[in-house]
């Protein structure tokens, strides 16, 4: 009944039979466009209810109508600045919890995660809820080969009332700590959320690189705040359903914008590209045969085979323009949610992790002479090589170690001072282009006397 909030069932039975059946749909689905869901229903919640900004400015978001419906972007009202009270509310308000720490939040991506529609007495069910969500997430290439290079963290958000406004109809109205909210701007699947509390709690955390807002709903929604400018530091936020099947590949698609900085291989009009050349890696007006020529763009994957299906080449549309742009294969996840990112934009997302997650860094300061048997250790993602040398001459058997003393690298023990240098290298194959393989390797060094 519409106002009526109990907690939703946890039959884990039945979210699991409709999340294989959903998932199947959406791997075979294209994205595809439609009529839309709700597109004339009312918005859920008044503006100043949800506390937009009384200027009228407004913020682009990007948005799923439905399973296998095309995304499309909209502009929405802009949140409010927040009152005093209100940031000691939120300064007050719940916990940093860590759910997987793999090293120092400026070694690491640090996934954030924060609860909206979730109690006091459901904030192990929101912490149960972000690590399935997770787990599905570091499923999906190329997150599952570099998993060791994110730090996963909740924060808890406490909200008077359980569950979503607009869930399951316009007229259900809920009293939540980020007032997410169904039916945003009159488009019934629109997850908005009030962006200017989401960074308030975001900021808790000690490094946010990627902010995802959990909302406490079974029902299909999410959107995708990628023009966001965070003083924290992260660039996009996603809002997704807890408990809907869809809600991680809405999210892997938002994290190719923040990560991988791609842009949307889809298209929902006629519209001609007449500009000039994309920035982004994934879109270029360029043929094949030109791009080629002028070894540009993703001219080193042309005729590879894909993981999304199909050949590395050029395809019409996207950006969403249905012409004058071409997108590198058929139908990868910046254009069908359940598809794999493409060759090019898994490239992308592996740089785009290092930009985060450095090939090496270290807690032992790098800029001061490294007395006696002090231990050094590095960060260094498993997939990377590791060589140590000492005065230029590599110590083989402290290959691949992330831990070593200068006795154990055969610093001599002589009273001088000696340079000691780790290089890490990651050999993967998935990134050609040799200014991206620059981000996945590094070099430190100490001057160390024993």
């Amino acid at each position: 009944m519409p106002g009526h909030a109990p907690r939703r069932s946890r039959t884990r039975l039945t979210v699991a039979v409709g999340i294989a059946v959903v998932a199947a749909l959406a791997a075979t689905a294209p994205v595809a466009a439609s009529e839309g869901w709700g597109d004339s229903t009312p918005s859920a919640r008044t503006d100043d209810d949800q506390g937009n900004s009384p200027a009228g400015d407004r913020v682009e978001v990007e948005y799923f109508n439905g399973p296998g419906n095309h995304p499309r972007h909209r502009q929405v009202p802009a949140s409010a600045p927040l009152t005093k009270k209100q940031h000691h509310k939120i300064k007050d308000d719940g916990d940093v919890v860590p759910i997987k720490e793999a090293g120092p939040s400026d070694a690491k991506v640090d996934v954030v995660f924060i609860g909206d529609g979730y109690t006091a007495d459901q904030q192990e069910d929101f912490r149960t809820d972000v690590r399935r969500n997770w787990e599905q997430v570091a499923k999906v290439e190329p997150y599952a080969q570099y998993k060791d290079l994110f730090n996963v963290w909740a924060v808890d958000a406490h909200s008077k009332d359980s569950g979503v406004s607009g869930d399951p109809t316009s007229d259900v109205r809920k009293n939540t700590a980020l007032g997410s909210y169904f039916f945003c701007d009159g488009m019934e699947r629109l997850l908005c959320v009030d962006e200017n509390k989401v960074e308030a709690y975001a900021s808790k955390a000690a490094d946010p690189d990627l902010v995802i807002v959990l909302s406490n709903s079974s029902k299909y929604g999410g959107a995708g705040y990628n023009d966001i400018s965070s003083p924290s530091g992260y660039d996009g936020i996603a809002t997704a359903s807890s408990d809907n099947a869809q809600a991680v590949q809405l999210v892997v698609h938002e994290s190719g914008h923040s990560f991988g900085k791609l842009a949307d291989e889809y298209w929902y009009s006629e519209d001609e590209h007449t500009g000039p050349e994309p920035g982004e890696p994934n879109l270029s007006t360029l043929s094949a045969e030109e791009m080629a020529a002028q070894r540009t763009k993703w001219h080193r994957w042309l005729g590879q085979d894909s993981p999304d299906g199909g050949k590395v080449g050029t395809f019409e549309g996207g950006g969403c323009c249905a012409r004058g742009v071409n997108r590198p294969t058929e139908n990868s996840i910046m254009r069908t949610l359940g598809q794999e990112f493409n060759l090019p934009g898994r490239e992308a997302m592996i740089a785009g992790f290092h930009k985060h997650a450095p090939a090496v860094s270290s807690t032992t300061p790098t800029g001061r002479l490294l007395r006696g048997a002090k231990r050094i250790r590095i960060e260094a993602s498993e997939k990377a090589r590791v060589r140590w040398l000492v005065d230029g001459r590599e110590a083989r058997k402290a290959r691949g170690d992330r831990s070593v003393t200068p006795g154990t690298l055969g610093v001599p023990d002589d009273g001088r001072t000696h340079t000691v240098t780790v290089r890490a290298t990651n050999p993967t194959e998935a990134v050609r282009d040799p200014q991206l393989r620059k981000l996945l390797n590094g070099t430190l060094q100490w001057n160390v006397k024993r």
